[in-house]
């Protein structure tokens, strides 16, 4: 947790350097994430802030207390600003587009996750993207957390031994003041299954390999919206490994992500944990980073016990937006690429698509299927005839 007496910084240290040598970024989109990814590059050392692209008039306000270019159109933007980088943190239905200004302009680009809104979209933007060789990452930044690069070094190296199950809650509770002044997430397609679970499913991809299959089931809403508000699925891994998988945002728990790591303040925390992992040789739980493991031998009659790893403390928004610095200079290769995303967001299709239809779903047929079609809510019947 990221509590008031921690210094919370980056990986890369905040000292400036000159104008001359610092990544120019500008930023699409100045809503509650565009602010936090402006903050987050005042904390990188080699970055700085030059330009922002929201009509807004609280967006032009900021533009001019950070004392940076304010623009309403993208590709005016690039054309007077030539930015290194972009960083779009705008709706989902925007993102392709724009993306697609910034490839054909040269320009490296980190997309708040999701990637698109359908999966053949983000295939296409992803392919294109590669067949012009510019950099698309996607933010999902708790890649970036350093309890989650301890867990897959960890991981990595054998710690536990082969993962063989693994196990994720993401439950709380959100306020019907949250639905009624934004009706759009009373919904179909905008309920927790697509909405809060990809960031998890990313999780369990990086640390435990690709998901090969998934089974889910969703209840409706007792709140009486037009989507779900449980959901649950089984995963099937490439490693062999079984997962599973629980999404609701109308039960009241301590459980999540976002309760549990203090990653973000504005959630209280709690000192839980939300991941389980099991291995053949002992277990891992996240985020405390309890690693369990037998101290005598592999036996349920002997006592086993917990060793609390120790890691860094720091901002993964700010760790994301050095990374992304990185790429651009060609330092570093993407964490989360375009192609990262697009696998993420395909398992989160999947679910929604096995838990409408209450079939299960083999990952490598379903994207060969959305990389030929446009996957949308209420628009699944050809689909479903050829996976069923």
């Amino acid at each position: 947790m990221f509590e008031s007496g921690d210094t919370v910084t980056s990986d890369l240290g905040e000292a400036k350097n000159s104008t001359q040598d610092r990544v120019r970024l500008a930023i699409v989109g100045l809503g509650l994430i565009g602010l936090r990814h402006a903050d987050a590059i005042d904390h990188v050392g080699d970055a700085e802030l030059c330009a922002v692209v929201d009509a807004s008039q609280a967006s032009q306000e900021q533009a001019a207390r950070r004392g940076v270019a304010w623009y309403d159109d993208l590709s005016r933007m690039i054309k007077e600003q030539s930015p290194d980088g972009i960083i779009l943190a705008t709706p989902t239905v925007l993102h392709v587009e724009q993306a697609q200004i910034c490839i054909d302009a040269g320009i490296p680009v980190l997309v708040e996750k999701p990637l698109a809104d359908d999966v053949r979209s983000a295939f296409d933007l992803v392919t294109k993207a590669e067949s012009k060789n510019v950099a698309i990452l996607v933010g999902h930044h708790r890649r970036h957390n350093p309890l989650i690069r301890k867990a897959h070094a960890m991981i990595q190296a054998g710690n536990i031994g082969d993962v063989r199950a693994v196990q994720s809650v993401c439950w709380f509770y959100k306020p019907d003041d949250y639905f009624e002044i934004a009706p759009w997430r009373k919904q179909p397609g905008a309920g927790p299954i697509s909405v809060n679970l990809v960031h998890d499913i990313d999780l369990l991809r990086h640390l435990c390999g690709e998901i090969t299959s998934v089974q889910a089931q969703a209840a409706s809403s007792v709140r009486g919206y037009a989507n779900e508000d449980v959901a649950a699925a089984l995963l099937t891994f490439e490693n062999g490994a079984i997962g599973t998988i629980s999404v609701s945002d109308s039960i009241a728990a301590p459980w999540s992500w976002e309760h549990t790591t203090g990653e973000n303040p504005i959630y209280p925390y709690t000192p839980q944990s939300a991941m389980q992992i099991g291995g053949s040789n002992g277990s891992l739980s996240i985020p405390d980073l309890a690693l369990w493991t037998h101290k005598e031998k592999r036996d349920w009659w002997t006592p086993i016990s917990a060793t609390y790893v120790p890691r860094d403390i720091s901002d993964p928004l700010v760790n994301q937006i050095g990374h992304f610095s990185a790429v651009i200079r060609r330092e570093a290769t993407p964490l989360v690429s375009g192609r990262e995303g697009l696998l993420s967001m395909a398992v989160v299709s999947a679910i929604q698509h096995s838990a409408q239809t209450g079939n299960s779903v083999r990952m490598a047929e379903y994207l060969s299927l959305a990389q030929s079609q446009s996957i949308e809510e209420g628009k699944l019947s050809r689909l479903e005839r050829e996976l069923n």
